[in-house]
């Protein structure tokens, strides 16, 4: 008896297969341990770090708001350079002659509304350089100065195309015939359309 107890409370050396199960649960725990401190990190930037969301007051106007440029209490608009908001103005008074009507869809943006856009067209596109064709960085954008307007309904954008110049307002991009600016003196004629955003 004594003999056999001698023998069970010897400690045998692991076996080969036993240090090798050893070794991979050592390396999972140490796996998860590093995965948990990863999710404990990225759980606190993220309660710190809302993402950006634009609002009224970076020029958001909401899809179906209808914003027209009497609307100045609305940032887009009011947030216009004068100079632009009194030739549309002008301009539209000689349109509603003829039944028409502006709506501003957009006008002044904040830089970071304009980089969000960017960033979504980047995402729609899966290229920057296709978005950049249709929405400006906010360093070149003519939104973020207050200098551009987009206008619709179609028949508000045909009118300015042909009359605008009368007023100095100008279509400037030929694949957005809904953006405009004031870039020539009233009466004067409009310059060369640039391509698209991104020329």
């Amino acid at each position: 008896m004594q003999t056999s107890l001698a023998a069970a409370s010897v400690v045998r050396p692991p076996t080969r297969a036993r240090r090798v199960t050893l070794l991979a649960l050592g390396v999972c725990i140490a796996a998860l341990l590093a995965a948990l401190a990863t999710v404990m990190v990225h759980a606190t930037f993220s309660a710190a770090i809302t993402p950006f969301a634009p609002a009224p007051a970076d020029g958001l106007i909401a899809e179906g708001e209808i914003v027209t440029l009497a609307d100045e209490h609305v940032p887009a608009v009011a947030r216009l350079d004068g100079a632009l908001h009194t030739a549309l103005l002008q301009a539209e008074t000689d349109a509603a002659a003829e039944g028409l009507a502006f709506e501003v869809t957009s006008g002044w943006r904040s830089p970071q509304y304009q980089q969000w856009l960017l960033d979504d067209a980047i995402q729609l596109y899966a290229s920057e350089t296709i978005a950049r064709q249709y929405v400006a960085t906010p360093d070149r954008s003519s939104h973020v100065t207050g200098d551009a307007v987009d206008i619709v309904p179609l028949d508000a954008q045909l009118w300015l195309i042909e009359h605008g110049a009368r007023y100095g307002i100008c279509q400037t991009y030929a694949n957005e015939r809904w953006h405009f600016e004031l870039a020539t003196q009233p009466g004067g004629v409009c310059p060369q359309m640039k391509e698209d955003a991104a020329g």
